[in-house]
C-alpha cells in the first residue's frame, strides 16, 4: 500500500490534513479541510486557496485509477444537509464560497455518495456540544464519501451511523463491492 500525506503544496502540507492510500482499485483520502473559523478569517485561504489546489490534486489522483475522498470537508453542501439554514450563511461550514466550492468538485466529475443514494434523507454527522444539540438532533452533515462518478460502481451503500456517540461526529462508512 502506498501512503502520501501531502498534495505538494508546502502551504497546504505544513497543517498535515491529509493521508493518501492507495489500494489496487483505488485511492483512499481521508482529510480534514480546514474550517474557516468563528469569524471566518480563514474563508479567503480555504476558498481561495485549499479547495481549488485540493481539487486540482483529486483529479490528478482520478487520472491514475477511482478516488473515495473521506473525511470531516467541514461544508453542508445543501439546505437538507443542515437543520436550520436561518442566519447560516455567514457561519463557516454554509458560507455560499464553500458551498460554491464544493459544487465545483463535483462539476469535475466527483459524487457526494449519500446523496447520491439518499436524496431525501436528512441526517447529520456533526453536532455542537451546546445547546442539547445532538439529543434535539440539531445537527449538521460536514462529514463525506466524495467518489469519483465511475467509481460509484463499486458502492453499495453510504451511511451516517448517527446512532454512535461518543465525539461531536459521529461515524460514517462506505460500502463497497468485493
Amino acid at each position: 500500500v502506498y501512503k502520501r500525506q501531502a498534495i505538494g503544496v508546502t502551504k497546504h502540507d505544513l497543517e498535515g490534513r491529509l493521508v493518501t492510500l492507495e489500494f489496487e482499485r483505488f485511492y483512499l483520502v481521508a482529510c480534514y479541510v480546514p474550517n474557516a473559523g468563528q469569524k471566518l478569517d480563514r474563508l479567503g485561504y480555504r476558498t481561495d486557496e485549499w479547495d481549488p489546489e485540493f481539487r486540482a490534486y483529486l483529479c490528478k489522483l482520478r487520472d491514475k485509477k477511482h478516488v473515495v475522498l473521506c473525511g470531516d470537508l467541514n461544508v453542508s453542501h445543501k439546505e437538507i444537509d443542515i437543520f436550520d439554514t436561518k442566519g447560516k450563511e455567514k457561519q463557516a461550514g454554509y458560507t455560499p464560497q464553500e458551498r460554491a466550492q464544493f459544487t465545483k468538485l463535483l462539476e469535475e466529475g466527483f459524487v457526494d455518495s449519500f446523496r447520491q443514494l439518499h436524496p431525501d434523507k436528512k441526517q447529520f454527522s456533526y453536532w455542537t456540544a451546546r445547546a442539547n444539540a445532538r439529543k434535539e438532533n440539531k445537527g449538521w452533515r460536514l462529514d463525506y464519501f466524495v467518489v469519483d462518478k465511475q467509481g460509484m460502481s463499486l458502492v453499495v451503500d453510504s451511511r451516517i451511523n448517527d446512532a454512535v456517540h461518543g465525539s461531536d461526529h459521529c461515524p460514517i462508512e462506505l460500502v463497497m463491492r468485493p
